[in-house]
Parts: C-alpha cells; sequence; structure tokens
C-alpha cells in the first residue's frame, strides 16, 4: 500500500475506535504506520476531507456487503411485506456486525453541524447513498428520477432511524418483522 491508502486505513481504524471529532492528525498517522502528518494535507487537504472519504469508503464496502445479504435472504415468491420484513432483518443485523461504523458515521453527522465543508462532503455522499438504496431495495436504476429519489430518501431516513435506535438500545430497537407489521397498520 502506498501512504494514501495507509492513510485511508488508518483514518478507518480511528474513526472506530475513537470517533470523528476525537481523531487528530497524530492519531491517524500513527494508525497508518507511522506516515507523515504532512501527508495528509498533501493526499486530502485536510484531516476532516480524509476522515470524511474513510467513512464514504466504509460505508460503500458495507453497502455491497448489505447487497450480498439481501441477494441471500431473497425468498421468490414472496408478498412485498414478506420481503421488506427479510430485507430490514438484515440490515439489523448488519448494522449490529458493524456497530463501529454505524458509531462513526453518528459521530461525523453530529460534527457536520459545526463545519460547513464536512456537512457539504455529507451532501454530496448523501445523494450517492440515496441512489444506492433506492436500487438495492426497490431495483430502481433510475435514481435521478422522482420517484427514485422519494424512495431512496425514504429508506435512507428508516436506515438512519433502524441505526440509530439499534445504537442507543439493541435489545428494545424494532425487528425486520415489527418494522412489516408497522407498515401494514399505516397503510391498513
Amino acid at each position: 500500500m502506498g501512504n494514501r491508502e495507509d492513510l485511508l486505513a488508518g483514518a478507518r481504524r480511528c474513526l472506530f475506535e475513537k470517533g470523528y471529532a476525537r481523531t487528530t492528525v497524530r492519531d491517524i498517522a500513527a494508525a497508518a504506520g507511522g506516515v507523515s502528518m504532512a501527508a495528509i494535507g498533501y493526499h486530502f487537504g485536510s484531516k476532516e476531507a480524509l476522515l470524511n472519504e474513510a467513512l464514504a469508503e466504509a460505508n460503500r464496502e458495507w453497502g455491497a456487503e448489505l447487497e450480498r445479504a439481501l441477494d441471500d435472504a431473497a425468498q421468490p415468491g414472496a408478498t412485498p411485506l414478506d420481503r421488506f420484513a427479510t430485507n430490514w432483518q438484515a440490515v439489523i443485523d448488519s448494522i449490529g456486525a458493524h456497530r463501529g461504523l454505524w458509531a462513526a458515521t453518528f459521530d461525523t453527522l453530529a460534527q457536520a453541524g459545526h463545519d460547513p465543508k464536512t456537512r457539504d462532503q455529507l451532501a454530496d455522499k448523501l445523494t450517492e447513498a440515496r441512489g444506492g438504496l433506492a436500487r438495492l431495495f426497490e431495483h430502481l436504476d433510475e435514481a435521478d428520477t422522482a420517484q427514485g429519489r422519494a424512495v431512496g430518501a425514504l429508506y435512507q431516513a428508516l436506515l438512519t432511524g433502524v441505526a440509530a435506535q439499534y445504537l442507543i438500545d439493541p435489545d428494545h430497537a424494532p425487528t425486520g418483522a415489527e418494522l412489516a407489521a408497522a407498515l401494514r397498520t399505516i397503510t391498513g
């Protein structure tokens, strides 16, 4: 690996272990195997840009892993609500398996309220995430359509809310079946 890749790996470790706000340039350089602190500026421009890229990379990898989990959980012939329940249980299981990623995500969201650059970088990644969720859950290839944007935004809101509940109180966070039952009640 080169310095850039080492810095991304080190930043990811720091995000998961220390969080966004508590990670320093020195922490990242040490976690990257002693890469020069100046290399962060050279390759990424700032510590925040590096942390945001490391988080985005980790989220893309999580998305690919989630796609495989959803493919494995697929039940041909299932009703839409049964498919919804199965899919969301796979999501919830994945959140539990990637608790560090989700804690870092929420830490970064909190930081975005104080840093316009971080907020702007996250906003750019949010569009990508919404499109990915629309494709992943509903196989909508055109995430730039009004329908694709709306579906992606709904799934993003649900994902963020479920992840928050799981991080705070995993024993009482909703299950996929409970989410499907709630949806059944709402659409009754």
